[in-house]
């Protein structure tokens, strides 16, 4: 599927950039390139870019990243909202610690491994995502504040303000496109390490092989392709604050590794015998019921009893109906922003239709049912017709009052519809764990990952 971001890649050698753009315009939607650092103002008053992908070092003989961090400062200067990804081929772990400090999203090594690459942009370009929809959802005074009409939501940034200033351990609960990751972000600001670094971390997402590298760090000739000491997120998070989302979906082994990280409040990188202290501030989420896995044995106790420290728990959007017509509003100023488009207004059966859905996929399904609406839809109003949903899942009674006499029973002839609803099934009879699911649909973790995306869930 092919991502809609935009990517700017800069780089003074011309077959970076001709390798860059092979590989990546198949899966975004339009990739920028460019020689010269100098252009990356004009560029950026011209486009709407979601991920910068910087070389460290122009000038030839040189290989301190010192110009990298110089171009990084400018980005983020213009756009204090940019992800940057910052690559060369003279890393060495104070310089990627450096970088990540001054607002890089990722550092990464020349010459990069193509499926790593693409699972950095991949996190960087939803990282992207995120702030838009921050933004999108903040009142212009306080920054912090989002839309909070209805009263469960009220309640959980009353929690939120108490218990942002201090340190204290938090686990954000709730469906899958809550905005637990606009909590995290939101805990972030409003305490006192906003001026450092807020690094997260889909759990759901890091592969066995690869978790104590990725999250403590390594040193070179640690295993194979280990070129360079590479800081681990810890490291990155020194000072600031992690964010472990989708703690629900990580193994037994890797539990324990987590949580003698987390008691000890040192790490450990591959491929060296000293511990490096670390001082963050921890922020989990989930969508999973963790105790009901602590039953079954999928899930340490003594791991949940030191995340759970405060508890906040986000309400699905079909319990917070009334923060309806302000989401829409602020998700109809992004997407018209985004694609230069005029603003639309709601109409008053638009928005009983949008009452009336069920939001599985809640406010990230919200977002995206607005963005398909301005971008399709025709006229200065947004009617019914400009939102479309796939049809929710039939219980039995349905299926046998339904059944069609030319399908098998309870289902259509429709492969989208079936491939969504298997899906949907899988993932709810699983309670929300991506490898259980992925094991009864016989894919793999990332392919559910994959579908989990076209669908929207």
């Amino acid at each position: 599927m092919t991502s809609q971001a935009t990517v700017l890649v800069v780089d003074d050698d011309p077959d970076v950039l001709t390798a860059a753009r092979m590989l990546l315009k198949k899966h975004y939607l339009r990739v920028l390139t460019t020689e010269n650092p100098e252009d990356l103002e004009g560029l950026m008053a011209a486009e709407r870019i979601d991920v910068f992908l910087v070389d460290m070092n122009f000038a030839i003989g040189r290989n301190t990243g010192a110009e990298g961090l110089h171009w990084l400062n400018v980005i983020l200067k213009r756009d204090p909202d940019a992800v940057v990804i910052l690559m060369t081929a003279f890393g060495d772990l104070n310089t990627a610690v450096k970088a990540m400090r001054d607002g890089a999203a990722d550092f990464v090594l020349k010459p990069w491994q193509n499926d790593k690459l693409l699972a950095t942009l991949r996190v960087a370009a939803e990282l992207r995502r995120t702030r838009a929809t921050v933004n999108a959802l903040s009142e212009p005074s306080p920054p912090t504040d989002m839309v909070a009409d209805s009263a469960p939501m009220r309640e959980v940034l009353k929690v939120v303000a108490r218990v942002a200033p201090t340190d204290a351990t938090v686990l954000v609960r709730g469906e899958n496109g809550t905005g637990k990751e606009l909590i995290a972000e939101a805990l972030h600001r409003q305490s006192s390490r906003a001026g450092k670094m807020l690094v997260t971390v889909d759990l759901g997402a890091v592969s066995e092989n690869l978790f104590e590298s990725e999250l403590f760090g390594h040193r070179a000739g640690a295993f194979t392709d280990a070129r360079e000491d590479r800081a681990g997120r810890f490291q990155a998070a020194n000072g600031g604050t992690l964010f472990l989302d989708e703690i629900g979906n990580l193994p037994l082994p890797l539990q324990a590794k987590l949580l003698r990280a987390l008691e000890a409040r040192e790490v450990t990188p591959l491929g060296s015998d000293q511990p490096m202290s670390v001082d963050v501030r921890l922020i989990a989420a989930t969508n999973q019921p963790l105790e009901e896995l602590v039953r079954k044995g999928a899930f340490r106790e003594d791991l949940l009893y030191r995340i759970n420290t405060i508890e906040v728990r986000l309400p699905p959007l079909r319990e917070r109906l009334e923060d309806l017509p302000a989401l829409v509003g602020h998700f109809v100023k992004a997407a018209s922003r985004k694609y230069r488009l005029p603003e639309r207004a709601l109409s008053p059966d638009a928005l009983a239709a949008l009452e009336a859905h069920h939001w599985p996929g809640n406010v990230r399904e919200l977002s995206h049912a607005v963005e398909r609406a301005v971008l399709l839809g025709e006229g200065d109003v947004m009617t019914a017709a400009d939102f479309s949903f796939a049809p929710p899942l039939r219980t039995s009674t349905q299926r046998s009052n339904d059944e069609s006499p030319n399908s098998p029973a309870g289902q259509t002839l429709n492969l989208e519809q079936n491939e969504r609803m298997l899906v949907e099934t899988a993932i709810r009879n699983a309670g929300g764990n991506i490898s259980q699911a992925a094991g009864t649909l016989g894919i793999t973790r990332a392919a559910l990952y994959r579908r989990i995306e076209k669908f929207k869930l």
